[in-house]
Order: C-alpha cells, then sequence, then structure tokens
C-alpha cells in the first residue's frame, strides 16, 4: 500500500498536539513522514510533539516557521512532502481509526483512478457533539464539483476529512495572510481538476470554537473581505464560473452580516447585507436576507434612544 504524508500546522499547541499524534498512531503502519510546522509558538509545541512521536514510534519531522498562518504553514510542508497522497490534520483535532486507510484504499483499490478522497466527519462546537457531516452532491465533473462547492452545494471539506495525491496538488497552494475560506480556496482550485472517490465513514473530530470562529469576521472586517475577494477571484483561472464565485461572495458576506447583527453592530451587518443581496442568490438565501434586513430595521427602531421632548 502507498504511503502518505501528514501535514499538520501547529502554534502554540502544547496542549494538544500529543493527542492529535496519538489519535494518527493506529495509522502508521501507511504513514510514511508526519511533518508538524511549528509556526512561531511561545510554548514546548515542538518538545511535546517529539516525546510523543517517539513514544508512538511516529516519523516525525520538526518544520520551524515564523508565518504566523496555517495556510502559509502548510505550504511549506507541502514544499517539502515526499510522500504520494498528502493528508492534513490540525493541532487541535482527533484522527479517528481506520479514517486515513479507508480513505487511501478506496483511492487506491476502490476507486484506482481518484487522485482525491473525502470522506465524512464529526464536528464538536464548544464541546458539543453535532451531527456527523456526509459528503455528497458530487458528479465526475471537477469543475462542475468546484462550482458547486463553492456555491454551497456540496458540503465544505474539512480539513482532515480529504485524502489528495501529490501530483494532483502539484504546484497548488493555500493562499495566505486571509482571515478565512482559504481552505475552501484551495480545495476548490484542487477539487476543479480532481477525480473524486466519496467515503461515507467519519475520518477525523473537528473542535470549533464558535466565539473564535465568528472574531475572524469582526476584525477589520471591510479589509479582510476584500482581501479574500481578490483571492476569490483568482480561481477564475481554474475555469470556475463567474456565477459561483459571486454567490460565495454573497454567502461569505452574509455570514458576516449574521454575525455583526448576532453581536449589535447593525451599521456594519447591513452593509454586508447589502453585499449580499447584490449577488446571485438561492431562494433560500433570498428569504434569510429579507429576514436579516427586517431583523436590523426591527433593532434599530427598538434600540434606538427615545427622544426627550424639549421643555419650553
Amino acid at each position: 500500500m502507498e504511503a502518505v504524508s501528514i501535514i499538520i500546522p501547529a502554534h502554540d499547541a502544547a496542549r494538544t498536539i500529543a493527542r492529535t499524534l496519538a489519535s494518527l498512531a493506529s495509522e502508521k503502519a501507511i504513514i510514511g513522514e508526519v511533518l508538524l510546522v511549528d509556526d512561531s509558538s511561545s510554548d514546548d509545541t515542538a518538545a511535546v510533539a517529539v516525546e510523543a512521536a517517539l513514544r508512538l514510534a511516529l516519523p516525525l519531522r520538526v518544520i520551524k516557521s515564523s508565518c504566523r498562518d496555517a495556510g502559509g504553514s502548510r505550504n511549506l510542508a507541502l514544499e517539502q512532502a515526499r510522500f504520494p497522497w498528502i493528508y492534513m490534520i490540525d493541532a487541535d483535532d482527533l484522527h479517528l481509526e481506520g479514517g486515513l486507510r479507508m480513505l487511501l484504499a478506496t483511492a487506491t483499490k476502490a476507486q484506482p483512478r481518484a487522485d482525491m478522497a473525502v470522506g465524512a466527519y464529526r464536528r464538536r462546537v464548544d464541546g458539543g457533539e453535532r451531527s456527523t457531516k456526509l459528503p455528497g452532491g458530487y458528479t465526475a465533473s471537477g469543475p462542475a464539483n468546484a462550482c458547486a462547492y463553492l456555491e454551497g452545494r456540496i458540503r465544505s471539506i474539512a480539513v482532515g476529512s480529504a485524502l489528495v495525491s501529490r501530483r494532483l496538488i502539484g504546484e497548488t497552494r493555500f493562499a495566505t495572510g486571509l482571515a478565512y475560506d482559504e481552505d475552501t480556496l484551495f480545495w476548490a482550485r484542487v477539487m476543479a481538476r480532481a477525480s473524486l472517490a466519496i467515503v461515507t465513514q467519519p475520518i477525523f473530530i473537528y473542535f470549533v470554537s464558535a466565539e473564535r470562529s465568528d472574531d475572524r469576521f469582526t476584525v477589520r472586517s471591510a479589509a479582510r473581505f476584500l482581501e479574500w475577494r481578490l483571492a476569490l477571484r483568482r480561481l477564475r483561472s481554474c475555469g470556475i464560473a463567474e456565477r459561483s464565485l459571486k454567490i460565495r461572495e454573497g454567502l461569505v458576506a452574509l455570514k458576516i452580516a449574521r454575525v455583526h447583527y448576532a453581536r449589535g453592530d447593525f451599521d456594519k451587518a447591513a452593509r454586508f447585507l447589502t453585499v449580499a443581496e447584490a449577488a446571485p442568490r438561492a431562494a433560500a438565501d433570498v428569504w434569510r436576507c429579507i429576514r436579516y434586513r427586517l431583523k436590523i430595521s426591527l433593532r434599530r427602531r427598538f434600540s434606538a434612544p427615545a427622544i426627550q421632548p424639549q421643555r419650553a
């Protein structure tokens, strides 16, 4: 069976990295190397990882980085990966036993022409278990899959649920300097050329902090959105339809509007909602925009300070 390069970006992950590595130990028969990118950590991430890898007999190599960017860290590891298949997981997530073997067996035996395998995953938000997220809606057309993925008609791929051949990745790299969605842009580029295989077995547990996730959308929200939109538009070079890019722009703008609304910043929520309303939308998103527009109007009206009558 072919071997896999595991890529793990890590920043101040001393508390979680040993657990993540331990979750991979059952797969070591097919793991050729584990590339841990220690990105500007101020704790003992690298030392803890080395100790755990020795104990678990995992072939760990630490790559030092100062990019302070998960996409940039993954790019460094992609440059150095030596084995035919690439599997990426974050330093605070957990691989589920047998998942990697299932992905590899599906891509090399069950569907031997596949160069990318996507599995299910379990999502844990703020410690609470959510339902298993199953892949679905994929077709035999790479460009059609990439468009459907950007439009939200195919469930997002979480890093940790996919195995992809190094040959397919080629020179494709993660966009750097973005606050969000860099994974989506990477997978869309890869998917546009991929022959896909689907695995319904959960591959890993994805740990999410709702507050930290939402924070990405509220800091320098306008500037970050423009930076992200520029990176999104570069996907035109992959043959992805302009309409799909505009739909993605609207979906992200709507999400930012919802976060600002939830945090009480109705002016910013209204501005991003205007961007979402200008994009092509599915019927469900049309109604979401209408609903949030009404909510913003009502909250503005009832949260405005009462005007006191002037005394004569």
